[in-house]
Formats: structure tokens, sequence, C-alpha cells
């Protein structure tokens, strides 16, 4: 390599490293502090509330019943895990020209997009994270019940459960990550047009 490239290539880092000292700051002097506290309350409340579900609901329901509620919990981890992904990857621009044209649904996607950090968080970390840790106490609850009734080996019966949620979470997620980028546009106009039933989408 010449000299002159070498000098080339420390000149590229040393701005590169420059922008992102820059950015890094910016982005510091971004972090709503507020925003942060009100979510970790929300989530510890929202926590507290499905576990006393689980907890209470499942052991005195069938079994079947109580496979069905953690396969629903599961299913609502894939898709707010769906719906935060899309609103991440979503282009802004085309629901700006619909917001002109007063159409109610592309104003509320503006603001979601607008807020596309804090509707991830709540999807992916909040409801997300809670669905998956829901699920698995829930599974160790179902296990516990087999093995009341049907006398199988408490180990394998929980590490069975506990894989196939695993499994399935992290499966589901997977399959919802790649359709949420392709399909991100139409996500967030749909989930859009669900909160335009609630929100009259004015800040």
């Amino acid at each position: 390599m010449k000299k002159h490239d070498k000098k080339v290539i420390k000149e590229e880092i040393a701005k590169f490293r420059k922008e992102n000292k820059e950015k890094e700051k910016r982005n510091n002097e971004r972090v709503n502090y507020r925003w942060i506290i009100r979510i970790t309350v929300f989530a510890f409340i929202i926590s507290l509330f499905f576990s006393l579900i689980s907890e209470k609901v499942i052991p005195s329901v069938n079994i079947y019943i109580g496979i069905l509620l953690v396969f629903i919990f599961i299913s609502l981890g894939v898709i707010f895990d769906i719906i935060g992904v899309a609103i991440t990857s979503a282009d802004e621009e085309p629901f700006h020209s619909m917001s002109a044209k007063k159409i109610k649904p592309a104003r509320i996607a503006v603001i979601l997009k607008k807020n596309a950090d804090k509707v991830s968080s709540f999807c992916n970390d909040v409801i997300g994270d809670i669905c998956g840790i829901i699920s698995g106490s829930a599974g160790a609850i179902i296990a516990e019940t087999l093995v009341i009734k049907y006398h199988f080996d408490l180990m394998f019966t929980t590490l069975i459960i506990m894989a196939l949620i695993a499994g399935l979470t992290i499966g589901g997620k997977a399959i919802g990550k790649g359709f949420a980028i392709k399909k991100c546009n139409i996500i967030l106009y749909n989930f859009a047009k669900v909160i335009s039933q609630f929100y009259n989408g004015k800040r």
C-alpha cells in the first residue's frame, strides 16, 4: 500500500470517528429520561397483571385451555415484534402525501414513524419481552400440571415444554422479521388504521 493511500485511510477513519462522536453527543442530548421511567413503570404494571393471570387462571383451567393461552402469549409477542420492526423499517414519505389528503390512518402513521424508537421499544421490548416471560412461566405451570396429573418426569417435561416455547417464539419472530421488513409500509398503515379508531391523530 502506498504512503498516500495510508494517509487517506487514516484521514477517513479520523473523520468517521469524529462524526460518530458528534452523533453520539446528539443522541445523548435527546435521551428522554421521563419516557424511560414511564415505560419502565408501565412494563412493571403490565408484567404484574399478566403474571397474575397466568398464575391464577392457567392452574385452574383445563390443560388444553392452558396450552391455548400459552400459544396466545407467544402469538402476541410475535405480532408486536412484527409491528415494532415494521415501524422502524417503514418509509415516512408515502404517508405524508396521504396525510395531506386528510386520510386519518396516514396521519397516525406519520406520528408513529416519527416516534419509531418509542413505538418499537414498546412493541418489541415491553409487549414482546413480557409475552416471552409470561409464556415461559405459564409453560412451567403446565409442566407441573402434567407431572401431577400424568406422573411425567418433572425435569424432562419442563425441559421439553420450555424448549418448545423458546423454539416457537424465536422461530416465529425470525419469520416475522422478514415479513415485517418486506411489508413494512402496509403493516404500519394497518396498525395506524387500528390506532385511528381510538386516537384522533392530533399532536
